[in-house]
């Protein structure tokens, strides 16, 4: 289990994430769904370790352990791996080098195909250089493969759908099967209903608040219903209260 106990990050007189509280189960997905600028990708970072955002208050366990002093690397060795919303680029490197890091990943063909076939991707795809020759969608499927490969405890996906298109609603869904089946903690950060509705449980983030929690269908509907009209701005939360509140 992954739990976040009042978790509190404060930038320029403003808390960016405001004494957060959550918990997470081995082999489900969860969404964190908000709009753009409530703190949803600054959740990411903190759980990722960055060292960007370590200057957060409360706690984070993995499985009982505190683990909020260990570093990003650290962190990534204890089994917790991050999908950037903008997947980078290693000039150099081919798909092949980059799903077996390097070689030190024993896998198969077998297992390369097949994981590259769940993302969308064929396998001449292995000999291809993970640069600017590769689309942001082709980059975000290869990450997506690599984090089936690397099979983490906890998986965390911020705007899995990002660069790619619509009509791959479908492959999102088989890689979080993969993983869900594999026993990963997988949480998604995002802004769409559509990506939401795939879990199995959704927290909805408004001003660094976890404001709801619950089966998908009903969180979608609070969102929809209250969020698109919301006169917060997207602000985050000042000291005394939420912004415009």
């Amino acid at each position: 289990m992954l739990e976040v106990k009042e978790i509190k990050l404060v930038r320029e007189d403003r808390k960016i994430l405001n004494n957060l509280t959550a918990s997470f189960e081995k082999g489900r997905v969860y969404a964190i769904l908000g709009n753009n600028g409530v703190g949803k990708s600054t959740l990411s970072y903190v759980l990722m370790g960055l060292e960007s955002h370590k200057d957060y208050e409360g706690n984070i366990f993995l499985d009982g352990e505190e683990i909020d002093l260990l570093s990003v690397s650290e962190r990534a060795r204890k089994g917790i791996s991050l999908g950037w919303q903008e997947p980078v680029r290693f000039e150099g490197l081919t798909v092949r080098e980059y799903l077996t890091l390097g070689g030190k990943l024993k896998l198969s063909e077998e297992e390369l195909d097949e994981t590259l076939s769940t993302v969308g991707l064929k396998k001449e795809y292995l000999d291809r250089f993970v640069d600017e020759s590769l689309s942001g969608g082709e980059r975000k499927r290869v990450e997506l493969a690599s984090i089936i490969l690397l099979n983490p405890r906890v998986t965390i996906l911020d705007e899995p759908d990002s660069g790619i298109d619509i009509m791959s609603m479908e492959m999102i869904e088989h890689v979080l099967e993969r993983l869900r089946d594999k026993g990963s903690i997988v949480i998604i950060i995002t802004h769409r209903e559509e990506i939401a509705r795939l879990a199995d449980e959704a927290y909805l983030l408004c001003g660094g608040r976890m404001l709801a929690s619950g089966v998908p269908e009903e969180i979608v509907s609070f969102y929809r219903k209250l969020c698109d009209s919301c006169q917060h701005v997207n602000e985050p939360v000042k000291e005394g209260g939420l912004a415009n509140d």
